[in-house]
């Protein structure tokens, strides 16, 4: 028999990102963040895992059909779905950045395969919690979009949506909100993962509608280690990986002014998002996946 605290040394091991990532399958990374963290969790409704059934509700496009109660039909006619204790919001719709600058970090862990692998986890704790769960990757443009739906299949299809998403250009939000607005209106989670290297104004009026829409909205902000803390101890040349631009940077800039100027930057976009009602997370490429699954878990208990 393996002691329990063996069994969390093994597990956080299990969890940290540099060991996932070497994972080739996607599937494998998110049973392994989620399974992980529901071994550290109590079963409860607030964060949505009881199966006891609540009530029924209208089946509506895209409702899993193995959830249709055939009795009710053949007693009424009508088709409705079962509804189980922590399941308050219908969809999970997972927005993830795959612009040019998502590309850094160290191997294997870039920010892009973080995010892959956080909004994996997300996907498969959606499903598990049998709520449809859709998928858009963007940078200025959308370059995959999946519906969200409960249906046999969708997170198989989800999870190649997100595997396949790879760093190209810039970034443009209002792009993918745009889309959002147009094909999803029903109420429900919108989680958009990205470093969020904009102006926090523009990104806010990108948002803003969807807030409007009456969606919960949760800003994950992944940022690479390289990023937080560099450790250059002479002179660089830095290039943005969106524009081309290039400037030199003094060891004594990134020790003393850098890291004041990037807080400052993080601390205007979890202001501005405050400001609409939605919430903002900040994670590092180091953390471990089921450290950022968590802070999902209590907004999603908060929500509720």
């Amino acid at each position: 028999m393996v002691a329990p605290a063996t069994r969390s040394a093994n597990l956080r091991d299990l969890l940290d990102p540099a060991i996932l990532a070497g994972l080739s399958n996607l599937d494998l990374v998110a049973r392994s963040v989620v399974e992980g963290v529901m071994m550290g969790l109590h079963r409860s409704p607030t964060f949505g895992f009881s199966q006891e059934f609540a009530e029924y509700r209208g089946y509506s496009e895209g409702d899993d059909p193995r959830f249709i109660d055939w009795n009710v039909y053949a007693r009424t006619d009508r088709i409705v779905v079962k509804r189980f204790l922590g399941e308050t919001n219908s969809h999970l719709m997972l927005l993830l950045d795959a612009s040019a600058s998502m590309g850094f970090g160290s191997t294997p862990v870039s920010k892009l395969r973080y995010a892959q692998m956080l909004a994996a986890s997300l996907a498969y704790l959606a499903s598990r919690q049998h709520d449809a769960v859709g998928c858009l990757i963007f940078d200025e443009q959308v370059r995959d979009f999946r519906r969200p739906s409960s249906r046999h299949g969708q997170l198989q299809s989800v999870l190649h949506c997100l595997d396949a998403a790879v760093p190209r250009i810039g970034t443009r939000f209002a792009t993918p909100f745009e889309r959002m607005r147009a094909q999803i209106k029903r109420r429900g989670i919108v989680a958009v993962i990205s470093d969020f290297y904009c102006d926090a104004d523009e990104l806010i009026a990108s948002v803003q509608p969807l807030a409007w829409q009456a969606q919960d909205i949760i800003l994950l902000q992944v940022l690479a280690d390289e990023e937080l803390t560099p450790g250059f101890a002479n002179n660089v040349l830095l290039e943005d990986m969106e524009t081309g631009a290039a400037v030199e940077v003094a060891p004594s800039y990134l020790r003393d002014i850098y890291p004041e100027r990037l807080r400052a930057h993080i601390d205007r976009i979890a202001k501005a998002a405050a400001g609409i009602g939605a919430d903002h997370v900040q994670v590092a490429t180091s953390d471990r996946l089921d450290v950022a699954l968590r802070n999902y878990l209590l907004f999603r208990g908060r929500r509720q």
